[in-house]
């Protein structure tokens, strides 16, 4: 029998996989491998987290507080009137839910949030210590709003925002829907944010 000494080619050589991509995340939070990860949600994250988790409980994050404060140039609004959606910013203090993730549902977690929250980066990423009822403190990612991004409008006040709300209707619906029910929400989980409950009385008015 006669052997093939003939060297492989290139064309017949055995090609090695590429490494699959870091995920979109990995440039913006790290994470321990194998570790849970608590989440803080601010807004819709409470009622509709859209991720599995092991447990949810009231949480408190100092530092921050709920602000409409993200132009909407398609949900909430149009690029000729914009409108406005929630954003974590800074200053004050902010009751939320955390919930907390099992270690192998981390990077899929993750993938949805940035899928969710991330798409014009108008929100920045944090890892942030928020309190339980039982008074310990778990750090918890969260999303907090970048003051340099071109939709930041936290500088508007409350008359000038109320008449944005009041005015503007996108593609999920009105403004002032929007508002309603975040505050509706927040009051069934039992939390009454009272920036938020003015803000929607000046609305209602057409201030």
């Amino acid at each position: 029998m006669l052997l093939d000494t003939r060297p492989v080619s290139a064309d017949t050589a055995a090609v090695e996989p590429s490494p699959a991509p870091p995920p979109v995340w990995a440039a913006d939070i790290t994470v321990t491998p194998g570790a849970e990860l608590w989440v803080f949600g601010y807004g819709s994250l409470m009622w509709n987290p859209g991720f599995p988790h092991l447990e949810r409980q009231p949480a408190v994050l100092k530092g921050y507080h709920r602000h409409f404060c993200v132009t909407s140039y398609r949900y909430r609004g149009t690029p000729d009137n914009p409108g406005l959606v929630l954003g974590l910013d800074r200053g004050g203090t902010c009751r939320g839910i955390a919930f907390r993730v099992a270690a192998d549902d981390v990077p899929a977690t993750l993938d949805y949030l940035w899928e969710r929250e991330m798409s014009t980066r108008v929100y920045r990423p944090k890892r942030l210590p928020v309190r339980l009822p039982c008074g310990r403190s778990v750090t918890a990612c969260t999303f907090v709003v970048d003051r340099a991004h071109g939709q930041y409008c936290g500088f508007l006040d409350e008359e000038a925002a109320a008449r944005r709300i009041a005015g503007c209707c996108g593609d999920r619906g009105p403004n002032l829907e929007y508002l309603v029910n975040t505050v509706e929400h927040l009051e069934a989980l039992g939390i009454r944010d009272a920036r938020l409950i003015r803000l929607l009385d000046a609305a209602r008015r057409g201030v």
